[in-house]
Parts: C-alpha cells; structure tokens; sequence
C-alpha cells in the first residue's frame, strides 16, 4: 500500500497503486476477481443439493422456501418500521468542533462532465470553510479533453487544483479517486460528484462529528437528496428512495453502529482510515458500499450528518437502467467479496453487525430480483386464481402482501416528510409500478457481473432543470455559473504539482 503510505511518489507509481494496490495488499477484499474457486465450488453444491431436495422432497422444499422468504421478508419490513419510526427523533447535533479546524481534501471526479463542472466549482465556492484549509482536487481523465477545456476555461479558486488521471484500466471513478489521493494534504478527505450541491455547513458538521465521535469514527456519511424530482416520474421515485436511505434507514444504522453501505458522494474520511483500509477497491463499480462494510470489519465506525448534497436523478428509463444495473452488480460484488469467508466476516462485523450486513445488503439484492416476478404472481394469483398448479393468494400472503406495501408506502411518505421534500410523497401514489423494474435492472446486472464485471456505465448529468435546495441556501444555477477568465488558454490547464501528501 506504499501508494497510500504518505511516502513521496511520483505518477507512475500512483497510478500502478491506484489501480492494483488494493489487490496486491489485499486480495481477499478486491473485487478484481469476481468469485473464487472455494466459492464456485461451495455454490455447486448448494444448487447441486437444492436440487436433489426438491425433486425428493418437493413440499417440505416448498414449505422451507416460503419460510424462509417469510422471515426475511418480515425482518425487513421490522427494520423499515423501525427506521421509519426513529426517524422521527434525529439524533441531536454534536457541539462545533474545540480548536483549530483541519485541512479538508475535496476529491471531485469529473468525467463527461463539461456541462456541469462550472455548477460543481461555484458550489465549493459557497462552503462555509475557511479557504486556505480547503485541498479541492478536480480529477479529471487525460483523454476527456472537454472536460478539460471546460475547467481550464474558468476562474479557479487558489484551493483547487487539477489532477490528471492517466489512462489506464481499469476506466472507473474509485480508480481515479486512488489517484488523486496519493496527493491529499487534508487529514479529512471528502468526495463529491459533478453535479452535486453540498449544503455549505456540512463540512464543520462533518468536522464536528468527528470530534465527538472519538479517534474510531471513520466516516460520516451526509444525506443525499434529488433536486429534479418534478423532471420525470422516474426522477420523483428515485428521490423517494434516497429520501427514505438517507433520511431514515442510515442514520438508524448508523445510531445502532451498525455497518452500512456509503453513498457515492458527500462522504466524509479520516484519511488514516482510508489508508488503513487500502482506499478504495478499482474493480468494484459501487466502491462507496465496498468501502464502507471494509473500513467495519477492520473495526471502523460510521456516522451521519444532517446537512444535505442535492443531486440530480436520472431521467430516462433507459438512463435509470443503466445506472441501477451498475449499482446492483456492484452489490453483488461486495456481497461476494464479504461471503468469501463468511465466518472471518462474522467475526469481524459481529454477530449483530454481520446480520445487519445480510439484511442491508443481501436483502436489498434478494428484493431486487424478486419484485418483478412476485408483482407478476400477484396480478396472475388475483386475475386468474389457480393458474399455477392450484396455488391461490392465502390469507397469510395476502396479509404479508398488505403489510409490505403498505410499509413501502409508509416509507415513502415519511422518507419524503423527514426530507423536506414534501412533494416527494406523491411517488407513493405510483411507487408499487416502480418496484418491480429492479427486477429488470437486475437481470442486466447479472449479466455483467458474469460478461464484463468491472465496466462503469456513466451517469450523464446536466440534462433537466433543477429545483430550488428545500433549504433555501442555493439560488438558480444560472446565477451561478463561472464564466471564463479572460486570456486563458483553455488547452493549457492548472495542473497539481505532483507531491507527497503532508
């Protein structure tokens, strides 16, 4: 991990540790392989053995399968209740932070990202953080010349500075952030993606959080929220869902101390930690959940902060696929990489830890792939009942049915209230047409894992109007757009001196 040591390094170097270092060190976390031979084998013969039971024993398989659904379905729905409910009671802001404040790296990926990177600049600008304590790198790819041009062509702040990624393999956001961080200077490092919005308290949230939660607190994580909700129908489901992850779920998680997948952007590091853990895994396309069960199973604790990052949700269907097929192959991946010694993960997150991990992770996977073929049963169970060799909607499917939607719902609404977002709660109204399209996203994800398991399906952004911040303290982007600087050459760019982080 000498990439991540602090020691002085040069770009070759960087580059060979941002994308293999992780690997080297540590290949039992890296998701470079997808699945190992002990696994393939372990999963043979669990299918070989479901398969000999079944057709021996084809009720009893039945009836343990239907428990067996039944009680990870109830325990979902408990812990959906329970979010909901605690939701209600925030946990209180801890008191600014005593002393001086650290030097904040800001680590911004820019790739594609020409039409927003001016937005992303002004938004730092706005951070309520004194400036000569701000590290921003904007880490941009060397064959993305409009990106390029387009940063070059503004008035940079004196705290950022660019950082030219190489190209090499494998062409994904945390292989870049691996990059740049072998040139932090912070001893907080935070990560933020083009088209976001960071409140401008949430960095001395961020600081104080740290400072009451003691030298074991790795990261806090802030709430994301999707400011282009009224752009399309699916644009307002999927700030439901955030609405509700964020707002709700998380900090329960994080309360409990409980580990939880981060979100992409607006979390918050000790760089310590970061090294610790190797930084962040290239081969896996959903680094930010990776990440997060790592840096808990060498003993790591998570938080969440309250101030918020708008974000703009995608806001075609095909767009949505695309980046839903990513984020549940990259759950399949961190879900494989933590059951390649499932008794060393147990021992690691805990008993409690390790269940939370199969619930948060394995279930939202399990109920990804289940939605659309259940949504479909449902419709055959009540236009045709008995279609499918007898089988009818039993008074207990019907209650399990009842009490999941309506959780859903539930979830949504109070997700949307906790949010202020009240306009949000409207996706309630549509939401069970939503849920069963994961399936089709999953199916897709599947296909990659097995196909090609490391490719990064980009998010295009700066495509639909944006709303107001709820919080009142962003204007229009219009009002803040950069404008170029007078006589700069836009193909000759600032550039980071390459250094060793302080």
């Amino acid at each position: 991990m000498d990439g991540f040591s602090g020691r002085q390094i040069g770009e070759t170097e960087a580059l060979a540790h941002a994308s293999e270092g992780l690997a080297w060190s540590m290949p039992e976390a890296s998701a470079k392989r997808v699945t190992t031979p002990a696994q393939m084998c372990v999963f043979g013969l669990i299918a070989a053995f479901l398969c000999v039971v079944t057709a021996l024993f084809p009720h009893t398989a039945q009836s343990i399968a239907y428990a067996a659904l039944l009680a990870v379905f109830a325990t979902a729905l408990t812990l959906r209740l329970w979010a909901a409910a605690a939701a209600f009671v925030p946990a209180p802001a801890p008191p600014p932070a005593p002393g001086p404040l650290p030097v904040l790296t800001v680590l911004c990926p820019l790739y594609k990202e020409a039409a927003v990177a001016p937005d992303l600049v002004a938004a730092l600008q706005r951070l309520d953080y004194p400036p000569h304590l701000l590290d921003v790198k904007l880490i941009l790819e060397a064959d993305d010349e409009a990106t390029i041009a387009a940063v070059a062509a503004l008035d940079l702040p004196d705290f950022c500075a660019l950082v030219i990624v190489p190209t090499a393999a494998p062409r994904t956001k945390p292989k870049a952030l691996n990059y740049a961080l072998a040139f932090a200077h912070g001893d907080i490092v935070t990560v933020f993606d083009a088209e976001d919005r960071p409140h401008p308290s949430q960095p001395r949230a961020a600081i104080a959080a740290f400072a009451a939660g003691g030298a074991g607190l790795a990261c806090v994580q802030a709430p994301l929220r999707v400011d282009n909700a009224a752009s399309a129908w699916i644009a307002r489901q999927f700030a439901a869902e955030y609405a509700f992850q964020f707002a709700a779920l998380l900090p329960l998680l994080a309360r409990l101390g409980l580990p939880f997948p981060l979100g992409g952007t607006s979390n918050y590091f000790r760089l310590s930690a970061l090294r610790a853990c190797g930084g962040w895994d290239p081969y896996n396309v959903t680094e930010d959940a990776d990440i997060g069960y790592r840096l808990a199973r060498q003993g790591w604790r998570m938080g969440a902060v309250t101030p918020p990052t708008m974000e703009e949700a995608p806001v075609t269907f095909g767009a949505w696929r695309r980046q839903r097929t990513r984020w549940i192959k990259g759950h399949l991946q961190t879900w494989l990489v933590l059951m390649r010694n499932p008794a060393g993960a147990m021992k690691e997150l805990g008993l409690v830890g390790f269940a939370a991990m199969q619930i948060a992770l394995g279930g939202g996977l399990l109920a990804a792939f289940l939605h659309g073929p259940i949504a479909l049963a449902l419709v055959a169970a009540i236009l045709a009942p008995g279609w499918a060799s007898g089988w009818t909607l039993s008074p207990l499917d019907a209650a399990f049915v009842a009490a999941g939607y309506a959780t859903g719902l539930i979830a949504v609404v109070i997700g949307a209230l906790c949010a202020r977002q009240p306009s949000v709660a409207l996706a309630a109204v549509t939401a069970p047409l939503y849920w069963p399209l994961a399936s089709w996203a999953a199916l897709c994800a599947l296909g990659e894992l097995i196909l090609k398991p490391h490719y990064w399906a980009k998010t295009a952004h700066g495509l639909s109007a944006r709303g107001s911040d709820p919080n009142g303290v962003h204007p229009s982007p219009d009002a803040l757009r950069l404008l170029p600087r007078p006589g700069r050459d836009a193909r000759s760019p600032r550039r980071l001196p390459l250094r060793a982080p302080h």
